[in-house]
């Protein structure tokens, strides 16, 4: 492992500070009292703390320096005085390890007592402090000039999504909004909670992906020697719950789909599911708006939301627009009874790019997704939609040729589905039949596998039930206006990080022969490292291709230097 020369030295200090006794990774505990927003929040002067945390700034006055230390809440002001911390004629504590061993980022613990500096500025007087952790990587902290402008910000997307655990540290933003992200399960939690609904857990391996239409992640059982599934969805085991007597469940469900990645997808991504009995999709979309109000309240302290150039408003209640009206309203095309190819054909005038394995479902999503979907910025449930769209939906009580189903559309993207479930066994089969029909046809959408024992299920009764589902990490992007899925999880799926190419310890003993900005004739270092002519040119050759060195040719000969 090639070592940066911050590297060398933070193990250098590792090394001295234990010579000198004091264990950089000590494995007693801290008695940490106050956190930095606690000091903050109830400041008392005189009074006495214990903090812990990242040491993020110094600004050395000599015998005295003021310091910044960052915990879980924030950061507070530290004190250091050398004839404070040592009292004696000893003065190694602070003149050594903490003004030569201890660097940013390190983790420290501070004793001492508060008190207002002559700028008026809260502060702790450090009367002792402690080594909990030393750091041995730099942090890529943010400077800041007398202006206020920043440089060296540490926001090159693939290093952040990369290092999350870096990220956190030096952009405080960051953290912030997966504090909303808690807030926002927390407020749904208990929105769920006080109507009575019970949380569960459903199976993640499953032996059918079943409950949407995506492509499944696939793993095998060793002991059962049967290949199983990743989850999908948590539909169909939530529904036999109800099957089972329970009025009213939901699960925040982790879900797999081995499909694309980009700003809005990642292919591992949380959905939250919830079944009520005796309910329908009226009922839903009255209690769904309700909850986004109470739950955008929660996270943002009021119901509205900006999201790029918009202002939104999760206020209840929403505008309600049937599927055939919207492509109506914004097409001019009436889908109601058309044929397979009338869809086709008109989707193609159109200009939407479609195929001929896309049944009428599909042409009608299409059309949908393309002229439609992306008009509805303020939260609109889109209702009633075709029966071909909706294989587990109960058919219209006014139309059989449509769905009891809405979904909701925030900003042009749908982040709510709900349902009135169909619970008629004998009109379930004829739906996953077709949707094998539509599989055969070549349509990779489509769910080309029969549950079974989900049908077994529904023959033995499913009462009247209304079924929701909600993208979570969508929903948290539009309360806290990140236009990027990645931004809103903690450790979004990356591509494999390539690997640094690393030095043989031949060399590695070239490259030290060569100081940092230094050209020196080629024929010096090979004369200076004793190599014979064929390892010197083996080694010289991988230094170049590997990028370490490079050598440049001048009047003067040959020089090597590094790069």
């Amino acid at each position: 492992m090639q070592l940066s020369e911050q590297e060398i030295i933070r193990r250098e200090k590792l090394s001295k500070l234990r010579e000198l006794d004091i264990n950089p990774y000590p494995a007693n505990l801290f008695p940490v009292n106050h956190t930095s927003k606690q000091i903050k929040d109830a400041f008392e002067e005189g009074k006495k703390v214990i903090v812990a945390g990242r040491l993020m700034s110094v600004r050395d006055q000599g015998k005295a320096c003021f310091a910044e230390l960052q915990d879980s809440e924030g950061r507070i002001q530290a004190y250091f005085n050398r004839d404070v911390i040592c009292e004696g004629d000893d003065k190694t504590l602070y003149n050594t390890v903490f003004k030569k061993l201890t660097d940013l980022g390190d983790f420290i613990g501070i004793e001492g007592e508060l008190f207002t500096t002559q700028v008026g500025a809260k502060c702790i007087r450090v009367s002792n402090f402690t080594f909990l952790s030393k750091t041995l990587r730099p942090l890529p902290l943010p400077k800041t000039d007398d202006e206020g402008n920043i440089f060296d910000a540490f926001v090159d997307p693939e290093l952040r999504y990369r290092m999350r655990y870096v990220d956190l540290v030096v952009n405080p933003q960051v953290k912030e909004v997966f504090m909303k992200r808690t807030k926002l399960f927390n407020a749904m939690r208990t929105f769920f909670n006080e109507a009575g609904y019970m949380e569960v857990e459903t199976p993640v391996l499953q032996s059918i992906p079943g409950g949407a239409a995506a492509r499944p992640f696939m793993t095998h059982h060793n002991s059962l020697d049967i290949p199983l599934y990743m989850r999908i969805a948590n539909e169909l085991y939530l529904k036999r719950l109800i099957v089972g007597g329970f009025d009213g469940v939901y699960e925040f469900s982790k879900n797999f789909r081995n499909e694309g990645m980009d700003r809005t997808h990642n292919p591992e991504f949380t959905a939250m599911e919830i079944y009520v009995a005796y309910k329908d999709y009226n009922w839903m979309m009255e209690f769904a708006e309700n909850l986004l109000d109470y739950c955008a309240t929660a996270v943002n302290g009021n119901s509205e939301a900006t999201f790029g150039e918009h202002k939104i408003n999760f206020k209840a209640p929403y505008a309600r627009v049937t599927m055939t009206q919207a492509i109506i309203d914004f097409t001019g095309f009436d889908i109601t009874g058309k044929t397979e190819t009338e869809l086709f054909n008109a989707a193609k005038g159109m200009g939407i790019d479609v195929d001929q394995t896309m049944g009428k479902g599909k042409l009608i999503d299409e059309i949908f997704g393309a002229k439609c979907e992306g008009n509805y910025i303020q939260p609109t449930f889109i209702t009633d939609y075709p029966k071909e769209m909706s294989p587990l939906c109960k058919s219209h009580r006014d139309n059989p040729e449509l769905t009891e189903r809405f979904e909701l559309m925030v900003c042009g993207k749908e982040i709510a589905n709900a349902y009135s479930e169909l619970n008629d066994p004998i009109d379930q089969r004829e739906r996953f039949e077709a949707q094998m029909a539509l599989a055969a046809k070549g349509d990779d959408e489509a769910n080309g596998i029969i549950d079974e024992d989900f049908l077994r299920a529904l023959e033995y009764g499913m009462p009247p039930t209304s079924g929701m589902g909600i993208g979570m990490d969508r929903l948290i992007m539009f309360l806290t206006n990140n236009p990027s899925i990645q931004e809103v999880l903690f450790f979004p799926q990356m591509r494999p990080e390539k690997k640094a190419p690393e030095m043989s310890i031949d060399e590695l003993d070239i490259y030290s022969l060569v100081n940092e900005g230094e050209m020196i004739l080629l024929n010096t270092v090979k004369e200076k490292s004793g190599f014979s002519g064929k390892k010197w040119d083996s080694t010289i050759k991988a230094l170049t291709s590997k990028g370490f060195m490079k050598v440049t040719k001048t009047e003067e000969g040959l020089f090597l230097e590094k790069k």
